[in-house]
């Protein structure tokens, strides 16, 4: 029972690298380009770039963070071990909250992208029969060993990156440079407008850090694979931004339920718009498994250091060496939630919790440095503690661009879980006092 040491450690520097990047590139990407043209025009590729800088700063805190605190959790585990068990539930919560919130949104997505070609499945009773398929065949597979799951990540992040990369190599034969020429400078508000939006798109790598308890030699393998993601990522993005853009050029906003599809169009005809919508799909299917990989993770977490009163939460397979009960939960919420909808109007705010997740661990690397949680051969960030403290400054300037309707969610969110967390421990004092 919540013991990481009976956990296997299979998951090697290529395993964790296409599971950040098979979870950062999720089904955002397909619709991303023509929401940065709308705001920022031809310009949208600085956005890219401080975007890209920001993660590469967080992505550093996690590196070190991640190096040193190498039990199952990811963030959790990171702002548990540096700051305590009250911030540890807040940062679990949020981070559970956000993810099964958007793998609900991205599982109705792809339900409704396969209704499309498979009208029987637009029905009420058969949707949710699908929805159910979806979530209980990935539960399975991670629940027989994370070896299986880790194994279905690689193939997902090939597929879902097949035809990107292809758009990338043969579309950039009609690329028209003057479509990449800036008519203005943007201001400033559109700037945060778009970082805001954007940024989205590049969260989710941390994700990938929740197995830490079964990586092989962690110390080396965190901060090579969170490198080579990253990396990845944002060239892949900013090629893909550049093509969509010199291909369409002002006619790309107009395309904003499938821009990279109408970009395909272009470049390969009719076989190019199936293509893209195809892999949409892929990249859909290959971010709920890789969620369902990870998340679960930070539930056990939480359950073996007693943060949440359900020791069952933290059990073991005896034959997987899997906490499948973890995982169970977390695929049952995604489907339940799938299954009712109308929570879409929480998307930004659940998105924003990530920020904040990202704002703790940043702070993390200071007291883990003062802990010496590792004794040697963990990596450290270089120029003392500038850049956790720069994540964290900017992180602030991210979630400034909030609406107040957003903040004021946030707010009343976080005290509810204040106000839970202290009841819990009240009940687990009153029950050991017996």
């Amino acid at each position: 029972m919540g013991d990481d040491s009976q956990l296997k450690r299979e998951i090697g520097v290529w395993g964790l690298s296409a599971n950040i990047v098979n979870i950062i590139v999720g089904a955002g990407i397909f619709v991303l380009p023509a929401i940065v043209a709308e705001i920022m025009g031809s310009s949208g590729i600085i956005v890219y770039l401080f975007c890209g800088f920001l993660i590469a700063l967080v992505m550093l805190c996690f590196a070190e963070a991640g190096s040193k605190v190498t039990r199952s959790g990811g963030g959790y585990a990171y702002v548990a071990t540096a700051f305590g068990p009250y911030t540890g539930f807040l940062s679990a919560v949020f981070m559970v909250t956000g993810s099964v919130f958007s793998d609900a949104a991205v599982a109705n997505a792809l339900v409704e992208l396969i209704a499309l070609a498979f009208p029987v499945f637009s029905g009420s009773v058969n949707r949710v029969l699908l929805l159910f398929v979806i979530f209980s065949g990935l539960a399975f597979m991670n629940v027989i060993g994370v070896k299986q799951g880790i194994g279905l990540v690689k193939i997902n992040t090939v597929a879902k990156l097949t035809p990107l990369i292809l758009l990338i190599l043969f579309g950039w034969k009609d690329v028209s440079f003057s479509n990449l020429y800036w008519e203005s400078a943007p201001t400033f508000e559109k700037f945060g407008e778009a970082c805001l939006i954007l940024f989205f798109a590049f969260q989710g790598g941390d994700a990938g850090l929740t197995v830490g308890g079964e990586i092989k030699n962690p110390q080396k393998t965190v901060p090579t694979a969170i490198f080579l993601g990253i990396f990845f990522v944002l060239i892949l993005y900013i090629l893909i931004q550049t093509v969509s853009q010199g291909i369409l050029g002002d006619q790309l906003v107009l395309s904003k339920e499938a821009p990279l599809a109408a970009v395909a169009q272009v470049v390969f005809g009719p076989v190019g718009y199936t293509m893209l919508i195809i892999g949409a799909g892929v990249s859909m299917f290959g971010m709920l498994s890789g969620e369902i990989l990870n998340l679960p993770r930070v539930i056990f977490g939480l359950a073996s250091d007693r943060v949440i009163p359900i020791d069952k939460l933290a059990a073991i397979h005896s034959k997987f060496k899997t906490p499948y009960l973890a995982i169970l939960l977390y695929a049952g919420l995604g489907f339940t939630l799938a299954a009712i909808g109308g929570f879409r109007e929480l998307a930004v705010i659940a998105s924003a919790s990530m920020l904040l997740v990202y704002f703790g661990v940043c702070l993390s690397v200071i007291p883990l440095r003062k802990k010496q949680v590792a004794q040697s051969g963990y990596f450290k960030i270089p120029f003392g503690y500038t850049v956790p403290i720069l994540s964290a400054g900017i992180i602030l300037f991210f979630l400034s661009y909030l609406t107040g309707y957003e903040k004021t969610g946030l707010s009343v969110f976080f005290v509810a879980l204040t106000v839970i967390y202290f009841m819990i421990k009240t009940i687990q004092q009153k029950t050991t006092n017996r």
